[in-house]
């Protein structure tokens, strides 16, 4: 483990109260169930953001690849989208 940089965070009242009932069942600190939070986050890739020429390229890719068998979905689409 590297060194450790100090840091404060806010956790809503339910936050910390999940926080130490972890803690307290898998017997380590809460710091260190927030460490292994923030590891899985970065681990996982889900903190990484996505790049506007990234996000655009996807959204292009997807275009045509499904069907709605509606001939008049362009010029009705409020018809279609609101529930």
């Amino acid at each position: 483990m590297g060194s450790m940089v100090r840091t404060q965070i806010q956790l809503t009242e339910e936050q910390a109260k999940e926080v130490k009932r972890i803690a307290r069942a898998r017997l380590i600190s809460a710091a260190e169930v927030i460490r292994e939070a923030v590891d899985h986050i970065i681990r996982s890739g889900a903190g990484a953001s996505v790049d506007a020429e990234d996000q655009r390229r996807r959204a292009l890719n997807a275009v045509g690849k499904f069907s709605s068998r509606k001939r008049d979905i362009s010029r009705k689409h409020d018809k279609y989208l609101i529930l």
